[in-house]
């Protein structure tokens, strides 16, 4: 179902409103859906279903990633600019999320061809789904409906929360979920615009794409997965 994944997760994100990570939602929560908790810190949780063996999957199947902005982003950020030919509408927000979702599977699906595995369109035994959401999405300047490009200076271009969760393609039987939370563009003060927050933002999905690869290696070479109970 469209928007479920993100759905879900988003509302876990809310359980700690205010909080300065909104990851924090799952301190105390060991389980997940007969996940169980593999790896836990201030901004990243790995939940993996205990014996799951990762080895026969040769190949992915990439859904399209699904996007949410932060509960009131647009809002607050209308509320603070005075100019009104710079303030965010549906459109601008309908038109970052595709661009969004669309670059970000491009970017996996590269990754993933790089190292070595089949990106397909159709269930099989050897074929894992991967289903990913970005959650939690707040840009600093986007600067989407100047007229002329402005520049604001900012420490970072924005953050957001990757959700992704990998199922056995044919029985959509849950193996692993993790939720990883960054900062994008955060190595010194620089003047931002749409330009420069959409390098910085391809730069970190980039990233975690790379980290999906790496986590699928490293799971294929510990299968099954042997998890003590917390």
């Amino acid at each position: 179902m469209k928007l479920r994944l993100v759905s879900f997760c988003l509302a876990l994100t809310l359980v700690a409103a205010g909080a300065p990570s909104p990851v924090t939602a799952q301190d105390e929560k060991t389980t997940w859906d007969g996940l169980h908790l593999e790896k836990s810190s201030r901004s990243q949780r790995v939940y993996l279903l205990p014996g799951a063996d990762f080895r026969p999957y040769t190949k992915v199947m990439l859904d399209p990633t699904e996007v949410a902005f932060r509960k009131d982003w647009v809002r607050d950020y209308n509320r603070d600019t005075r100019d009104l030919g710079r303030r965010i509408g549906k459109d601008d927000v309908d038109r970052v999320t595709k661009e969004a979702s669309t670059g970000f599977g491009d970017i996996f699906t590269d990754e993933y061809q790089q190292a070595g595995f089949q990106v397909v369109q159709a269930p099989g035994p050897d074929v894992l789904r991967i289903r990913t959401g970005v959650i939690d999405l707040a840009v600093n300047a986007p600067d989407m409906k100047s007229a002329n490009r402005t520049y604001s200076a900012s420490w970072e271009a924005g953050e957001a929360t990757l959700v992704i969760e990998a199922r056995d393609s044919q029985t959509g039987a849950l193996l692993g979920r993790a939720l990883d939370r960054r900062l994008a563009g955060d190595s010194m003060p620089y003047l931002r615009n749409s330009v420069t927050n959409k390098a910085d933002f391809k730069s970190l999905f980039r990233k975690w794409a790379k980290l999906s690869v790496d986590g699928l290696k490293r799971l294929q070479a510990q299968s099954p997965v042997n998890i003590a109970r917390k």
